[in-house]
């Protein structure tokens, strides 16, 4: 078939999907459109038992369907069903989203690469910089290189001085989903200049369906003994801290919701979890186990498997349930959760956290696998 015609196919087409059991999925033509001049579709992406919706504004993750310790398929993540609310949200701006080409935040909304000064936008309190500025990669349509019935590959060319960053960034990322049930992102950069690069994705998962139950009860293991404690804006202090005797402590799996509410300083400027834990790595980039959770009561689990050196764990304490998802269910406090892959925050800032200076000459690789069962 031609690549062309194929790609252009209904998402419900490609997905191939019947039975009782069969997803719901969104309609393509909900994401038919055009933004900036571009095209923007949905593509449905089916491998082993879990089936997968993405649109390449943003790069996406519109649905993604797992099953349940009953075999009942379910779309646990957070999103929209259609383009017009993601181009202008009604609520959460980085539902499902590559975030980049700097996620998570930068202090004072600058950074020093070769004793040049670099200004990016302060779209977060007005002070520092948050997934890329204001239109950082969730925020633009990638072009769409290649798409099979379970793999679709993205371009983007950040160019210099977009948003304030430096160098022409040509990006590559590549989801896919495969026969043992992960979900898989590859991603690739290359630059003509000095730039800062830490690009992740933004899926808020919500193991019981969109719009159900708290991740308060989920369980949570993560593979760290040391986390980044921040101040009151959700800036990295500097220190790399002990998770001994604190909330912090995942090490040894339970609920989240048992500490959450402790008496705690950076429970409380984040009203909850949003930081980054530095992952207690065996190999310097292998590509290893970082965290998993489990909901009891469905028993669906994510192993999150990476080659990064942290991972921003976020319990969903923003919002507010004055939006609703796909489904018309409100979006309400710790009802899903966010496991970023990805460098320290602030890291152009921070000498003593691992450097994201990409440089001519090099590539930029990172290596993200959500691996989907049941625990019964």
């Amino acid at each position: 078939m031609n690549r062309l015609l194929k790609m252009m196919l209904p998402a419900a087409l490609i997905c191939g999907c019947s039975g009782s059991n069969a997803p719901e999925l969104i309609p393509a033509e909900n994401f038919a459109d055009t933004v900036d001049s571009k095209p923007v579709a949905l593509y449905t992406l089916k491998a082993g038992d879990i089936t997968l919706q993405v649109t390449n504004f943003g790069g996406r993750v519109v649905s993604l369907f797992t099953p349940d310790k009953d075999g009942k398929l379910e779309d646990i993540v957070v999103g929209y069903n259609n383009l017009k609310d993601y181009v202008t949200p009604p609520g959460e701006r980085f539902l499902g989203a590559c975030v980049g080409p700097v996620a998570n935040r930068i202090s004072h909304a600058s950074f020093i690469i070769n004793d040049t000064t670099y200004n990016v936008p302060a779209n977060d309190h007005g002070v520092n910089t948050l997934h890329g500025g204001y239109k950082g990669l969730d925020n633009v349509v990638w072009d769409v290189r290649d798409v099979t019935d379970s793999s679709i590959t993205l371009h983007y060319l950040h160019a210099d001085g977009q948003e304030g960053f430096p160098g022409n960034k040509s990006i590559d990322m590549t989801y896919s989903v495969t026969s043992k049930n992960e979900f898989r992102i590859d991603y690739a950069a290359q630059t003509d200049h000095a730039t800062p690069i830490n690009i992740t994705n933004h899926p808020f998962f919500c193991l019981r369906g969109e719009g159900n139950g708290t991740v308060e009860d989920y369980i949570m293991h993560i593979k760290s003994s040391h986390y980044t404690p921040t101040d009151s804006l959700s800036i990295p202090t500097g220190e790399i801290a002990d998770v001994t005797g604190t909330p912090f402590d995942f090490r040894t799996a339970h609920r989240i919701g048992d500490m959450i509410e402790e008496d705690n300083l950076q429970l409380k400027y984040a009203h909850g979890y949003d930081h980054n834990w530095c992952i207690d790595r065996e190999s310097k980039d292998g590509v290893e186990i970082v965290c998993s959770v489990t909901d009891p009561e469905t028993g669906r689990q994510i192993d999150v498997y990476s080659d990064q050196p942290g991972l921003q764990f976020y319990s969903g304490n923003f919002f507010k349930g004055d939006s609703t998802g796909k489904y018309g269910r409100p979006l309400g406090f710790r009802s899903s959760l966010a496991l970023e892959t990805q460098y320290y925050p602030d890291a152009p800032n921070q000498p003593n956290f691992p450097s994201i200076i990409l440089t001519p000459g090099q590539t930029y690789h990172q290596i993200c696998i959500y691996k989907f069962s049941v625990s019964r």
